[in-house]
């Protein structure tokens, strides 16, 4: 027994250290344990579902209002002849239908079913054996091309070459004046000065009866 008490006492300072040691050992793993940082969940962690959501969210308010409406007037051989109030991006073939379908006298040939609707469009269904009629746009399309085709035959017509002073390439526009012919009056009124009637022109060589006939309406002499 006195043995083992000298020994301690000669190795108390090695004992007191280790259980120091002992000690500083498991309060540090108390802290360590107490202070770990919180896992985070990644962006890859998060479901699919919320992110799709979130972009059909993002998408649908920036885009165009799908609300908007429109105004047709249907006309012609339908059921309901009527002014509609469509969706915007409504077709030929929801309009039909909103008016109760075609009558059974409906030339459906001349009906596009799939064409898309416009604000204040008239569509005017035609019958068996009638002439389609036009829509509002093609009405209007043609009175302008027909306006049109009038002002140029009326400006074509109103044209006159001016005999007087007309070049080679003018005159060969007029009937019967080929380049030879149109040379000569060129040659002549450069010689003998400017036409003051038809019968002047007579004077030029190979201008008969006939040709000055056909040349009174379509020349001057300015």
């Amino acid at each position: 027994m006195e043995n083992l008490l000298e020994k301690l006492k000669e190795y108390w300072k090695i004992i007191l250290l280790a259980s120091l040691a002992v000690l500083a050992g498991g309060i540090f793993y108390l802290i360590t344990q107490h202070h770990q940082p919180v896992e985070t969940l990644s962006a890859t962690a998060l479901p699919q579902s919320s992110f799709k959501q979130r972009a059909s969210q993002t998408q649908t308010s920036s885009s165009p209002s799908s609300h908007a409406t429109i105004m047709v007037d249907l006309k012609g051989a339908v059921v309901k002849p009527a002014v509609y109030k469509l969706a915007a991006d409504d077709r030929v073939d929801d309009l039909i239908k909103m008016a109760g379908g075609f009558t059974s006298d409906a030339d459906q040939k001349t009906v596009n079913l799939a064409a898309k609707l416009k604000d204040e469009e008239v569509i005017d269904v035609a019958k068996i054996g009638e002439t389609p009629p036009l829509s509002s746009g093609q009405e209007a399309s043609s009175t302008i091309n027909t306006s049109n085709t009038l002002t140029s035959q009326d400006s074509t017509a109103d044209k006159k070459v001016d005999i007087n002073s007309a070049d080679l390439a003018e005159l060969e526009t007029l009937n019967g004046i080929g380049d030879k012919k149109a040379q000569d009056i060129i040659d002549y009124r450069t010689k003998n000065g400017p036409f003051q009637t038809l019968d002047d022109l007579g004077n030029v060589a190979g201008f008969g009866d006939k040709t000055l006939e056909k040349l009174k309406d379509s020349i001057c002499f300015d």
